[in-house]
């Protein structure tokens, strides 16, 4: 006994730095991708799961107005209800994501989402639709900004657009995946059916997420130079040393903020928050109203340009990477395409406007509202150049803040004017004809304006 005693207590315990290289940065490069990618495939699923939860809502929009009695204006403020703490969350959320692990608040807010479904299927009223939409939004505002930090820390800085813009791409597919599920539920057990319907999918990720979550080891510029075998070079080359300590520097949030770069690529993604709303909160009223379509054809309908956003999400970032892999500045490869790609969104959206054919309208408006949610990963690209890696949680939360005020303002700016406009028709011409037109302002002015290498150089995370 004494022998076995004595063994024991010469065993090797543990060291901090023991635990510490057994976690993802010591794994193999093929077993750290496939990790990286299957975390990346759950997040997509959670962005999906998101947007059934807010699109919801312009899915049963008929059957409720109708068997609540509430009207256009009351429905257009009721579709941005979500929103009004959609911001004050992120702002909340901001320096806590530089903190705390992805894997805890994004399963937090998740359980948030399916709770705050629960006053509507006890009570069915206008209050409880309020109070679930505010609770709903208080969950969801934090979850973009937080998805794509959780990503980013599973792959090198080259390689992160295309899994980010797929996990991004959750924001259109969860419309095509569930537009026609909930529609089906509601033209089948009715509207409250589809509340329930959402609740439950959140709470089976949440239990599926509560084991497979798992942070990223790519947490600065240093750590990606050390797990790709870099760092070598930064001992016997001074200037590589001084970059990449240039690049991690803390930079004040206020300088980065005020970049041109940083204001253009918000501006852009709010006027895509605000067209991406439009079309979730009023096309499937518009398509029954106007085009008169069922409630089930609706909620297909609303489906394609969610399906043109997806591929447009992926196909974007995967052009950012390619034109990046053939040497172009980010600039170019990355400023433009979120610019022109803005410029497109308006325009194709004031075609449908002026189309003179359903056919023609409903393309033009695929393309045009189905490419504004394509902008999100961009811009999300764009500005967390104007950080450091460190700094980077924090900043995509102030920046979805900015950003999702569309969302805020949109519903209600077109339920105003639907109301006002002698016929429903007239009205829904008018904003949406609006919404191009400034969008594509914005786009052609993003051309001229966003410029990263500039604007890194005048932060000091650039050195010449």
């Amino acid at each position: 006994m004494a022998h076995q005693t004595a063994t024991r207590s010469t065993a090797p315990v543990p060291t901090a730095s023991d635990l510490t290289t057994s976690g993802p940065a010591s794994w193999s490069a093929k077993r750290r991708k496939r990790y990286g990618w299957m975390v990346t495939v759950m997040l997509l699923v959670l962005m999906m799961i998101s947007w059934a939860d807010k699109a919801i809502l312009g899915i049963v929009a008929v059957p409720l107005m109708e068997d609540l009695g509430i009207n256009e204006a009351q429905f257009g403020l009721l579709g941005s209800a979500v929103f009004i703490l959609f911001g004050i969350a992120q702002l909340v959320a901001a320096p806590i994501a530089n903190r705390v692990q992805a894997k805890w608040i994004l399963l937090i807010l998740c359980l948030v989402w399916s709770i705050a479904q629960v006053p509507v299927i006890l009570f069915a009223s206008l209050p409880a639709l309020w109070f679930s939409r505010l609770l709903l939004g208080a969950g969801e505002g934090p979850l973009a900004p937080i998805t794509m930090h959780a990503v980013y820390k599973w792959f090198p800085a080259r390689k992160g657009a295309t899994p980010a813009a797929l996990a991004s791409a959750g924001v259109t597919l969860g419309i095509v995946a569930f537009a026609p599920v909930l529609a089906w539920v509601t033209a089948s057990f009715g509207w409250k059916a589809a509340f329930v319907f959402v609740a439950i999918i959140g709470v089976i990720w949440a239990v599926a997420w509560l084991f497979i979550g798992k942070e990223g080891p790519y947490t600065s510029v240093k750590a990606e130079r050390e797990i790709e075998g870099y760092s070598g070079e930064d001992e016997t080359d001074p200037l590589a040393a001084a970059k990449v300590a240039a690049a991690d520097q803390k930079v004040k949030y206020r300088r980065s903020l005020l970049t041109p770069s940083w204001i253009l690529a918000v501006l852009c993604s709010f006027f895509g928050y605000w067209t991406f709303t439009v079309a979730t909160t009023w096309l499937p009223a518009y398509f029954e109203n106007v085009m008169g379509a069922s409630t089930q054809q609706s909620g297909s309908l609303i489906a394609l340009p969610a399906i043109w956003g997806a591929v447009a999400t992926v196909g974007l970032s995967w052009l950012t990477e390619l034109l990046a892999a053939r040497g172009m500045s980010s600039r170019y490869s990355r400023g433009l395409v979120l610019s022109l790609a803005t410029v497109f969104s308006g325009v194709m959206v004031l075609a449908g406007t002026l189309a003179g054919s359903p056919v023609l309208a409903l393309i033009c408006f695929t393309f045009g509202f189905g490419t504004a949610p394509a902008l999100f990963a961009l811009t999300y690209l764009v500005c967390s150049e104007m950080t450091s890696i460190g700094q980077r949680g924090a900043m995509l939360q102030v920046t979805n803040a900015v950003v999702t005020t569309g969302g805020l303002l949109a519903p209600a700016f077109v339920g105003t004017l639907v109301s006002a406009a002698v016929t429903p028709a007239l009205g829904y011409e008018q904003s949406f004809m609006l919404t191009g037109v400034i969008t594509g302002v914005v786009g052609l002015i993003a051309c001229l304006a966003i410029n990263q290498q500039r604007d890194r150089k005048k932060l000091g995370l650039d050195i010449a």
